[in-house]
């Protein structure tokens, strides 16, 4: 995983064990991290323990900013390669847990984003309101501007991934009139956002936004396939590589079989898949990822009442 200059630093995934009563480690990518990466292959957690099983036990996603004293099991060997925040996503087909996403990111002098996390209870009202985020080390007047600010139904970058109920990508914030903070973003150098909405199984709805600077992208490549009207392949929806700029749908684009490669594992199993030989791909997908460089990839299933509606790939 070349992480060097993207502000996710270690991905990794935590799937039921056969009778449900733990999370087992379901693979991970962790760049040079490779204590932190020894010490979590050989866990596991319970509901409610550590971070993944938080995220399963609350039933919604988290954002841990501070490790020590809290319930995260990994805090010195996490400190010791430069992490300090955790995000895990619990991912639900129906009434069941397929399995828990986790991101990890770290602070350094220029480390400049933000990965937050909004959320909206209709019993409370119509508009959606931050919940938390983690916005690195140069984004405070962003910060201080997104926990004020409230986002209804189709506005802003939130609120268009809770109206599609899919990814939602914005190539460049600060010339976009949908992005309602776009200029307190513009100062903190942060040009790029995508938005994944996040189902639970309550009637509530959470959106993670995912917001790139330019000398530490989220991601190298983002991007987003969904199902063909027979819902047999995926089909590409679009994305960004920050070497090849925009990358558009084309109507005779490439297609993904079910258990081809790791998006096409994801798109089989509605579990998180990742790979650390992204050229490796099939069907012509490794040799363009190899000639942008990009070494590894995330395949993540968005799944809403039931059903698959996106996979989305972040390649490293």
């Amino acid at each position: 995983m070349n992480t060097g200059k993207t502000f996710i630093r270690a991905v990794e995934v935590w799937v039921p064990s056969s009778d449900r009563s733990i999370l087992e480690f379901g693979g991970g990518l962790y760049d040079k991290a490779t204590r932190f990466a020894a010490i979590s292959k050989t866990l596991c957690f319970g509901r409610g323990e550590g971070l993944p099983g938080q995220a399963w036990e609350q039933g919604r996603p988290i954002i841990l900013k501070q490790f020590d004293g809290s319930y995260f099991r990994r805090a010195a060997a996490a400190h010791a390669e430069g992490i300090t925040c955790g995000i895990a996503v619990p991912i639900f087909a129906g009434d069941f847990l397929t399995s828990a996403l986790v991101m990890f990111c770290g602070d350094d002098e220029a480390h400049a984003g933000a990965i937050e996390l909004w959320h909206n209870d209709p019993a409370q009202g119509n508009d959606m309101k931050l919940v938390d985020g983690y916005y690195g080390t140069t984004a405070d007047t962003f910060e201080f501007m997104s926990r004020r600010t409230t986002i209804r139904r189709g506005n802003g970058l939130p609120g268009l991934a809770w109206e599609a109920g899919v990814p939602v990508f914005i190539e460049d914030l600060g010339k976009s009139a949908r992005f309602l903070r776009a200029e307190s973003a513009t100062k903190v150098g942060i040009n790029r956002g995508f938005a994944i909405p996040c189902p639970i199984q309550k009637n509530e709805s959470y959106v993670m936004t995912f917001l790139s600077a330019l000398d530490t992208p989220i991601a190298r490549r983002f991007e987003m396939w969904v199902p063909d009207a027979t819902r047999e392949h995926l089909v590409f929806g679009g994305g960004f590589c920050e070497t090849g700029g925009v990358l558009r749908p084309a109507p005779d684009g490439p297609s993904i079989d079910r258990a081809q490669g790791t998006i096409g594992r994801t798109f089989l199993t509605g579990v998180p898949a990742v790979s650390d030989n992204a050229g490796s791909e099939p069907a012509g997908f490794g040799a363009a990822a190899a000639e942008a460089g990009l070494e590894s990839l995330v395949a993540v299933p968005v799944i809403s009442e039931g059903r698959l509606s996106a996979v989305v790939a972040w390649y490293f």
